[in-house]
């Protein structure tokens, strides 16, 4: 009759049992008992195999048999045995993926009712078990124990296999399989294993694409609650794990951690390979893959293969053209975050990184790092071809390449190809005209950046590399290295076909061009090509009749702001090049040069069919066409030919009457300077 009495309480939802430490009620005297031993710590039972202490006896009895190894419940559907039958009840439910226990608000269904019972606390948001330590509440009272254990540090279970200890037996067992080996949760669309069914089921979201936890914000979805919590942290700010070393914050406490070995210097995963040492193990796995050459990740669109999967997601950008970041300053957009950061600096003029040796900054750590092995000298990366060697690895790379001849990067327009990919898009915008970069004070605009911050130093006549052997200042360095080669005579750069020296590694291209034959130039109005662009432009103008130079002084005007410079020089009769042996001076160092040849003799332009010799090569080839009989010039209004265009021009004067030289002292006129003198 008692048992009846108190099973009817059940449905009546009477609890005549009132706790005096807290609100709870209870059906039965027992059960309020058992429960004030909570609030008073009392834990009558002990175990003789270890020190643990519990609050009832049927606690211990079932923590003994992990002692004994007693299983006495044995699944018929598989292996496994279990210590109660409430575990067998559960497995077995498990198994059969029966939940009887639904929640009508959300419609979540459970497989016993004390996860029903928790699960409705998320609802309610009731956490009963309250931390003495700090502020923290926990739903469960297994859930505080676990949080107090890192209060006082302690971790009971030990690994026999590592000297690491767990909070939790559960944990120690997860962690054992680590060492055995054993993943025996397998995925039924890949070949991988698990060592926990939850991370088996968060991989077939892979597989299955689902992901159930939208963010609210913006268009994102993720696999894992988890996830979209701390997704949620980058809409509203929040970053509460703060460094006590320097003023950074993050938004998850291992993030931090991490953080802090930078300050430590502490790097505990170290290469067997090789010396070096990384803050992560991921980070030390990635780098083994270098040592084995090991590129897991491919691309389905092109032969490239990849150490991490995030670098082949990456690349996949390319193929897609997707850049989903995008400048609020400019129309740039980008393919990673951290590329839009640091092109925003740009537009702040940020550049919080500083040289301490000079007064130079930089927007990246890294552009620093570089820009100080300048001062150092140091040039880590040797090619093993040549005794050159670089500052950084992509250099050499680059290097490497000139040796083995590669040019991996394919023009889909035309047949070149390129040693970089920054080399293909820039030739690529040839093809398109684009020319993003455009100067405010003139109309011009340019392919890249850096030409058109050398172009604006123009205007600004800033010429920071100064000469010291001469007075002469430079735009840039390139162009200070090429100066001194020429102050010294140094010609590295020798051509192998004949006997000539250049300055630099361009020129020497541009000239073995002219062996090769190859213009790859050409002119969409004639049929002309030219071996260089700026030859191209150039020739361009002449059609168009394009002068954009023009004289202040006179009604001249140049395609060429270099050529407009010289002339101006006529204006103002400068003459900066004197000759050391007569009172002779020349507007150009060239003409200078060419003069000189006359007080040494020197005439090293040989004809092979006479015994003249010439100071120009010019001359050469002009004298060469008189052994040719070569008269390329023709005379429209007659059948005269000519071996120069010069010759051509003054000739056709006859024709049209026209004499450009009168004489001052009478009214006579001439076609040319030479006869009025």
């Amino acid at each position: 009759m008692k048992h009846l009495m108190q099973h009817q309480s059940v449905h009546v939802e009477e609890k005549p049992y009132k706790s005096t430490e807290c609100d709870k009620v209870f059906i039965r005297n027992r059960e309020l008992k058992r429960h004030q031993k909570i609030h008073t710590g009392e834990k009558p039972y002990k175990c003789t195999e270890c020190n643990k202490t519990f609050m009832r006896n049927g606690t211990l009895k079932r923590h003994q048999k992990f002692h004994t190894g007693e299983r006495s419940y044995q699944c018929t559907e598989c292996d496994q045995a279990f210590i109660t039958i409430g575990q067998l009840k559960q497995h077995l439910k498990f198994q059969t993926g029966e939940k009887p226990y639904k929640y009508t608000e959300c419609g979540k269904a459970f497989i016993t009712i004390g996860y029903l019972i928790k699960h409705q606390k998320v609802h309610t948001g009731e956490k009963p078990y309250k931390c003495t330590e700090n502020d923290k509440a926990f739903i469960t009272i297994g859930e505080l124990k676990r949080h107090h254990k890192i209060h006082t540090s302690e971790k009971p279970y030990k690994c026999t296999e590592c000297d690491k200890a767990f909070t939790r037996n559960g944990e120690l067992k997860l962690h054992q399989k680590i060492h055995t080996g054993e993943k025996p949760y397998k995925c039924t669309e890949c070949d991988k294993a698990f060592i926990r069914k939850k991370e088996l089921k968060r991989h077939q979201k892979i597989h299955t694409g689902e992901k159930p936890y939208k963010c609210t914000e913006c268009d994102k979805a993720f696999r894992r609650k988890q996830e979209l919590k701390r997704h949620q942290k980058i809409h509203t700010g929040e970053k509460p794990y703060k460094c006590t070393e320097c003023d950074k914050a993050f938004i998850r406490n291992g993030t931090l951690k991490r953080h802090q070995k930078i300050h430590t210097g502490e790097k505990p995963y170290e290469c067997t390979e090789c010396d070096k040492a990384f803050i992560r193990k991921a980070h030390l796995m990635e780098h083994q893959k270098i040592h084995t050459g090991e590129k897991p990740y491919q691309c389905t669109e092109c032969d490239k293969a990849f150490t991490r999967n995030g670098e082949l997601k990456l690349h996949q950008k390319i193929h897609t053209g997707e850049k989903p970041y995008k400048c609020t300053e400019c129309d740039k957009a980008f393919i990673r975050k951290e590329e839009l950061n640091r092109h925003q600096k740009i537009h702040t003029g940020e550049k919080p990184y500083k040289c301490t040796e000079c007064d130079k900054a930089f927007i990246r750590k890294q552009e620093l790092k570089r820009h100080q092995k300048i001062h150092t000298g140091e040039k880590p990366y040797k090619c093993t071809e040549c005794d050159n060697a670089y500052v950084t690895r992509r250099d050499l790379n680059k290097h490497q390449n000139v040796h083995t001849g590669e040019k991996p990067y394919k023009c889909t327009e035309c047949d070149k190809a390129f040693l970089t990919i920054g080399e293909l898009k820039r030739h690529q915008k040839t093809h398109t005209g684009e020319r993003s970069y455009q100067c405010t004070e003139y109309d011009k605009s340019f392919i890249t950046n850096g030409e058109l911050k050398l172009h604006q130093k123009i205007h600004t006549e800033e010429k920071p590399y100064k000469c010291t052997e001469y007075d002469q200042a430079l735009i840039t360095i390139g162009h200070l290295k090429q100066h001194l080669k020429f102050e010294t005579g140094e010609k590295p750069y020798k051509c192998t076909e004949y006997d000539k020296a250049f300055i630099t590694s361009g020129c020497l291209i541009k000239h073995q061009k002219v062996h090769t034959g190859e213009k790859p130039y050409k002119c969409t109005e004639c049929d002309k090509a030219f071996i260089t662009f700026g030859e191209l432009k150039r020739h361009q103008k002449i059609q168009g009749g394009e002068k954009p130079y023009k004289c202040t002084e006179c009604d001249k005007a140049f395609m060429r702001n270099g050529t407009l410079k010289r002339h101006q020089k006529i204006h103002t009769g400068e003459r900066s090049y004197q000759c050391t042996e007569c009172d002779k001076a020349f507007i150009r160092k060239r003409e200078l040069k060419r003069h000189q040849k006359i007080h040494t003799g020197e005439k090293p332009y040989k004809c092979t069919e006479c015994d003249k010799a010439f100071i120009r090569n010019g001359t050469l080839k002009r004298h060469q066409k008189v052994h040719t009989g070569e008269k390329p010039y023709q005379c429209t209004e007659c059948d005269k030919a000519f071996i120069t265009k010069s010759h051509l021009m003054e000739h056709q004067k006859i024709h049209t009457g026209e004499k450009p030289h009168p004489c001052t002292e009478c009214e006579k006129a001439f076609i040319r300077n030479g006869q009025l003198k």
